[in-house]
């Protein structure tokens, strides 16, 4: 073989080599970035997770409250009608007697 191309099978072989040490740096590389992804991908996933948790969190005390304030107004509409009935009979007498006269 003549120099030029022993020149080129050397150039050749020094650019497979470069590219056998890339490829090598690429493939021990991976793993690191894989790992750094499934992270993020678990760190995202668990906030996402917390958020909706915070939320249903507040829906159910929302809900507790409203419940709450229903509960607090049918008692306080069942001690008023308790109240209404009790003076009711009282009510009626004297309108009976303002209507026929007997009350001042």
């Amino acid at each position: 073989m003549n120099e030029k191309h022993i020149q080129q099978v050397l150039e050749i072989e020094k650019q497979a080599q470069e590219i056998l040490e890339k490829a090598k740096q690429d493939a021990q590389e991976i793993p690191a970035k894989a790992e750094q992804e499934a992270q993020a991908i678990i760190t995202k996933a668990r906030t996402d997770a917390q958020e909706e948790a915070r939320r249903m969190v507040e829906s159910a005390k929302s809900n507790d409250a409203s419940a709450q304030t229903e509960s607090d107004e049918a008692s306080g509409n069942s001690g008023l009608e308790a109240s209404a009935k009790e003076n009711f009979d009282k009510a009626v007498a004297f309108v009976v007697e303002r209507v026929i006269g007997r009350a001042a």
